[in-house]
């Protein structure tokens, strides 16, 4: 492991230990309060899901809210905090939490909705009306395949819950003013000229004296911001002018796109489990406490197999990889079959997702597999290449290790090895690298204990290279320790514990 000493930003997406700075509403003072993620969760539960029925819907919904809360981590960080509690983020109720909630919590603890190594944008609506919207209908921008449009039975089981609404042109039109939208003079009609692939409006004509065009959406909010939300609940509908009023009769209740709740409680009274909920409403989508579903490109090189994203930009990463290989081998002279597999991560939350490392570990080794910060980031400080000959030189290591060699001696070696010819351990923008007693070694809570313990063991190693010869120590590895190295260790441990 190559420690890289600088503490990256960015949000690290390990929810236990995560809290959000939350802004109540202003019945509760506009305060703004911290809470842990769990209990976040429990909240928007209560806020958004305190009617459901079924436990497993719950749970659904559990994992859809904190995966949600990953993604979106400060939405209204230029404001001072991340979430609101109202609907524009997620609706919170932190009074409201039962034991039946924190339960739904604690079953799914940490769990998360990933995409291609991502946090997936897990949004939901109360009720889809039978079929699902597209999120690029709602969110053009958008690059979500797993949020697409659907039938779904469940939503509509028992009872298909038409709505209607109608109101003056003078109502409408004065909401539309109220929220600094255009209206025709005297408006008279409205007609949906243009529908999404789901079948809802998306494109209104408001006539009278004159024509103005208009998203349906626009309408919807300025109406709820104005009237009511229980206007129109939703822009799946039909618009028709008679008597003097506008008439709407639609169904379904809010956007539609990704996890129905009214159809997710409807599965789980059917005996659906929530991994089958979430399946459903996010289509290739995985559940998971750390990042998976990559989809890796393979570049094969000597010896050398690098997995990414980017295939483009980083084969310059394969080129270094294969020369540091060469070099270490004629160095060390320990050949080997094994071939390295080296995982450059696209990002830094997808590196810290994946492996669970904090954002000062630059990469992490496991048997012949090398998980990699971002090679560009690395790049731009000056440490790709040293990384890389540190991490193929733990593979190398591990691969001709004795089965009881201790771990102080691996990871003092590498160091005392990787800092072998080097004139300095410092990188070029000036940041120190060390890599890590075993505990102190292996912990990645306090950073400074970490670098103390790694350059206490290349210290020794250092030492004992120059009492009994470099050649003496490499040949230690396949052989383990002779036994009075082992004992001065021993004691020496028993003595600093004390």
């Amino acid at each position: 492991m190559r420690l890289l000493i600088v503490l990256l930003t960015g949000a690290l997406l390990c929810p236990a230990e995560i809290a959000y700075r939350v802004r109540l509403t202003a019945n509760e003072g506009n305060r703004v309060i911290t809470l842990p993620s769990e209990q976040y969760v429990s909240a928007v539960l209560a806020g958004e899901a305190g009617t459901f029925q079924n436990d497993e819907a719950l749970k659904a919904m559990a994992v859809a809210a904190r995966t949600y809360a990953a993604r979106m981590r400060g939405r209204h960080a230029t404001e001072g905090f991340d979430f609101c509690a109202t609907t524009h983020c997620q609706r919170v109720d932190a009074r409201a939490i039962t034991v039946r909630l924190r339960d739904a919590v604690r079953a799914t603890a940490g769990e998360i909705l990933w995409f291609r190594g991502q946090p997936a944008l897990s949004v939901y609506a109360r009720s889809c009306g039978g079929e699902t919207e597209a999120g690029k209908a709602v969110w053009p921008d958008l690059s979500a395949p797993y949020l697409r449009v659907h039938s779904d039975p469940h939503c509509v089981r028992r009872d298909p819950q038409q709505w209607t609404w109608s109101g003056t042109p003078q109502q409408i039109a004065a909401a539309l003013k109220a929220s600094g939208l255009q209206s025709p003079d005297t408006l008279e009609t409205i007609a949906v000229v243009d529908r999404t692939s789901s079948g809802r409006a998306k494109t209104l004509l408001l006539t009278g004296r004159g024509q103005v065009l208009l998203s349906a959406g626009s309408l919807r909010f300025a109406l709820g911001r104005e009237i009511g939300w229980n206007t129109l609940r939703s822009d799946h509908y039909e618009v028709r002018a008679y008597g003097g009023r506008i008439s709407f009769r639609g169904s379904g209740e809010g956007h539609g796109v990704g996890l129905c709740q009214r159809g997710a409680d409807e599965m789980a009274a059917e005996g659906f489990s929530y991994r089958e909920i979430l399946a459903f409403y996010y289509p290739g989508t995985s559940v998971g406490i750390t990042a998976r579903d990559f989809q890796w490109t393979r570049l094969g090189g000597e010896g050398i197999a690098v997995l990414t994203m980017r295939p483009d930009s980083d084969r310059k990463l394969l080129s270094i990889a294969e020369q540091l290989r060469r070099e270490w081998q004629s160095r060390l002279g320990w050949e080997s079959n094994r071939e390295i597999i080296i995982r450059a991560y696209p990002d830094l939350d997808s590196f810290r997702n994946a492996t669970g490392e904090p954002g000062w570990v630059a990469a992490r080794t496991s048997g012949r597999n090398i998980d990699l910060q971002p090679p560009d980031i690395l790049d731009s400080r000056g440490a790709l290449r040293q990384t890389l000959r540190h991490e193929i030189l733990h593979v190398m290591v591990e691969a001709h290790a004795a089965p009881a060699l201790p771990v102080w001696f691996r990871e003092g070696l590498v160091e005392w090895l990787s800092a072998v010819g080097q004139a300095s351990g410092r990188s070029s923008d000036g940041e120190f690298f060390v890599t890590s007693p075993p505990h102190d070694l292996l912990q990645r809570v306090d950073r400074k204990r970490a670098e103390q313990a790694y350059e206490a063991a290349e210290a020794r190693v250092r030492g004992l290279a120059k009492r009994y010869g470099a050649d003496a120590v490499l040949i230690w590895v396949a052989r383990g320790l002779p036994e009075e190295v082992k004992n001065s260790s021993e004691s020496s441990a028993a003595t600093n514990s004390r």
